[in-house]
């Protein structure tokens, strides 16, 4: 397999309030990636957020909102480029491209879709059903290698893996042609997540944090000041066994579990080092430490978020400078695509370079 520049890829839909899952399971991880040798990519993907109707005032502001917390959190848009997904067109266009080389059963494999679509699966948009396809045009517009991905998204990436070997396969003798080698596109390779890569809600183990659950109490939002964090950790749902002295311990105790887990994150240690302090004692006295944890590290971020989030100026113009520089990384491999499928393209004159 030919060899490629390690390159990090991964982006947040803005579909409303940022919670502690979003900030677990993807953002700190985006920040602690940045001490990596490879280049990382940090994308706002507004045209996924489409495929459900969204209101373009709010749309607008989420944009913003999940920018001001990639930078609150600590990502550093001159170290990473940090960008909208609208603003880089190559995303949009190498999806078609992969909308005629992913066959018609690999997405009727999606378990997503039939999740989000429900029972009027016949109502749905055609862009819920095809949009794995544009999260793999994502990741190769960039020929990423490495995405790091929950246990939601593992099966678009396999779907980006093979959509990258059929288009390797189906056009091998073209890319060979074109001096690209055996491979065009990396088959990219998944960063599985931390201690609490997937945060459950505080009001029922057994459900994933989010921001459609009906009660506020069941998540924290990054937008929460230090009292709603506390009061909303004290209430978590627990149950009355003391905490165990090991891992296996938590099986079948699923808000035993997903404390211990968000309190790992946070601390960036592991399960076990944390039962090792908290093993044999009372929830109450965890909970107490877990408090003083969570409000520790979540409310300067959002009060950070939301002095950021008053400067939209500031944030549009990371965006801008971010999509300017991922472009210049983007356009290139669309425009080696499509000589790769055979297209006629302009000259750099005709278009104006």
């Amino acid at each position: 397999m030919a060899a490629f520049n390690d390159l990090v890829f991964s982006g947040v839909q803005p579909t409303g309030n940022l919670h502690l899952g979003n900030y677990l399971g993807a953002v700190k991880r985006f920040v602690e990636m940045q001490a990596r040798e490879a280049q990382c990519l940090y994308c706002v993907v507004d045209l996924h957020a489409i495929t459900l109707w969204q209101d373009p005032a709010e749309l607008k502001t989420q944009i913003r909102e999940v920018t001001a917390a990639f930078l609150a959190a600590g990502i550093d848009p001159e170290r990473s480029i940090v960008f909208n997904q609208s603003q880089v067109p190559a995303h949009a266009e190498l999806a078609w491209i992969f909308n005629c080389v992913a066959r018609l059963g690999w997405l009727n494999r999606m378990t997503q879709f039939k999740d989000k679509a429900g029972k009027d699966r016949e109502n749905a948009s055609i862009g819920l059903y095809a949009y794995p396809v544009l999260m793999a045009a994502d990741i190769l517009a960039y020929r990423a290698t490495h995405v790091p991905v929950g246990e939601d998204q593992k099966q678009h990436l396999e779907l980006t893996r093979d959509i990258a070997q059929k288009f390797n396969n189906d056009f091998s003798q073209s890319i060979a042609a074109h001096g690209h080698g055996e491979a065009f596109f990396p088959v990219t390779e998944p960063l599985i997540g931390g201690p609490a890569a997937r945060v459950m809600s505080l009001r029922d183990g057994t459900k994933k944090m989010s921001k459609s659950d009906p009660s506020d109490n069941s998540r924290i939002n990054l937008t929460d000041d230090a009292d709603s964090i506390a009061n909303k950790v004290r209430k978590a749902k627990t149950d009355p066994e003391p905490l165990p002295s090991e891992v296996a311990g938590l099986a079948g105790r699923p808000e035993a579990d997903n404390l211990v887990g968000i309190f790992a994150a946070l601390k960036g240690t592991t399960r076990e080092a944390v039962l090792a302090d908290f093993g044999g004692g009372q929830f109450s006295a965890f909970k107490g430490a877990l408090v003083e944890l969570a409000v520790e590290t979540l409310a300067p971020l959002g009060a950070e978020m939301k002095r950021l989030v008053a400067e939209p100026e500031h944030i549009d113009a990371v965006l801008a400078d971010g999509a300017e520089r991922a472009e210049a990384i983007a356009t290139p491999t669309l425009d080696a695509v499509k000589d790769i499928v055979g297209f006629v393209r302009r000259g750099p004159r005709l278009r104006g370079v």
